[in-house]
């Protein structure tokens, strides 16, 4: 999605693929940012401090991701290249060695004889990398719009088309635009605004409806979520698809227009704000005018790669920098809570993660997006998540 808010954040739609035929390159909007294998001496200690349970659980994800590929589909690690299945050969291999339940002295030394360690450098430098948070939303709603719920959630329209410009053109690599026929022609889709104001009548079928703006432009922002029906029934949102309209932020608005403080900047205080200003709530979410398009699923939040999320262990990274489904190690600060719902302050932690999502605003290899999962202290995390931290990329040989 961030997106994260992504964040902003929103989850991806599309999934990128390599082959040895044709490697397609990795992030190269600046030349100056390589992704180098590391010597020992430079790794990290690989300390955890999360379950491993569910590392074991995000790493069977990213195997069965591997594992719906051709064997011999290449993924690239900088100037390495390694093959789909020695991909999953090896992951299987790291989840086998963690049923052991290791503790940290035995996980440094299966890594250090085991493992490769990669990692973007700038100009020699190791890349500092802003890692913020997404969560999944919950909000009542209803399958009928009423004077309580009266904003719809949409599916995908049907005059929404996708133009894959590769297949007119190789030159433009996987480039894909988005946008509606007019005529004989075909047009940016409507804006937020637009879509606010009408434009989508005959066009897209509600899947359900919600009673805040507010809330539904977060879910917009997430890129997936559950409406709790009036009946007791669950409605799982996926991404779909986006209008193709660029995402831009409305907590940046806040802050340029004098609003908010750059310093007290969070999802919570954009809510807080527009809440307390209702007068001022067209303006400020159609300062944005991307908007997302959902499909209605039988569980919770998916990655863009196509697979089931993991609360702490699943990371939003920019597809075309990082390879798909990579097992990572992550080092960045959490919240300690204040057992009231609040943050008490941040502390540093570090632990392995997946490459499983991305995001609209997540773009080259110094952003990163971490899944918090759901409930109230993950929206807390998620919502005020905007601290540095460093991203390895690790691989694990197939055998000994």
């Amino acid at each position: 999605m961030r997106p994260g808010i992504r964040r902003t954040l929103f989850f991806g739609a599309v999934l990128l693929f390599w082959g040895f035929a044709l490697l397609m390159p990795m992030f190269s909007a600046d030349a100056a940012f390589t992704i180098e294998k590391l010597p020992e001496e430079e790794w990290p200690v690989f300390d955890d401090d999360e379950s491993l349970q569910r590392l074991a659980d995000a790493i069977s994800s990213s195997i069965a991701y591997y594992e719906r590929l051709p064997g011999e589909r290449a993924f690239s690690y900088g100037s390495g290249v390694y093959r789909a299945a020695d991909l999953a050969a090896g992951l299987r291999r790291f989840r086998d060695f963690l049923e052991t339940n290791p503790g940290s002295g035995e996980l440094n030394d299966f890594i250090r004889a085991n493992g490769s360690i990669y990692a973007y450098r700038e100009m020699g430098r190791p890349v500092e990398v802003l890692f913020t948070g997404y969560f999944v939303p919950g909000m009542p709603g209803s399958r009928k719009p009423s004077e309580r719920f009266g904003h719809p959630v949409y599916g995908r329209p049907d005059d929404l088309v996708e133009v894959h410009l590769s297949a007119f053109d190789l030159s433009c690599g996987p480039k894909t635009l988005i946008g509606r026929q007019h005529g004989k022609t075909v047009t940016p889709y409507f804006s937020r605004r637009e879509i606010d104001a009408g434009a989508l009548e005959g066009r897209a079928v509600p899947i359900a409806w919600v009673s805040d703006p507010v809330a539904l432009f977060f879910l917009h922002v997430q890129g997936s979520g559950t409406i709790h029906l009036e009946d007791g029934g669950l409605v799982h949102l996926h991404y779909a698809i986006s209008n193709g309209l660029p995402y831009r932020s409305i907590g940046r608005y806040l802050i340029d227009t004098g609003r908010v403080a750059a310093a007290e900047m969070s999802m919570q205080k954009i809510a807080q704000y527009i809440r307390a200003n209702p007068d001022e709530t067209d303006e400020i979410l159609h300062y944005n005018p991307r908007y997302i398009f959902f499909a209605e699923g039988a569980h919770g939040a998916r990655g863009c790669i196509g697979v089931p999320l993991t609360r702490g262990r699943s990371v939003a990274l920019d597809q075309g920098a990082f390879p798909p489904g990579a097992l990572l190690f992550i080092q960045s600060s959490k919240p300690a809570y204040d057992g009231a719902g609040g943050i008490d302050k941040w502390v540093d932690f570090s632990r392995f993660a997946l490459n499983q999502d991305t995001g609209s605003a997540i773009r080259g290899p110094r952003r990163a997006d971490l899944f918090w999962g759901t409930g109230v202290e993950a929206e807390t995390a998620a919502g005020h998540m905007q601290h540095p931290g460093r991203v390895y990329i690790v691989t694990i040989r197939p055998g000994p």
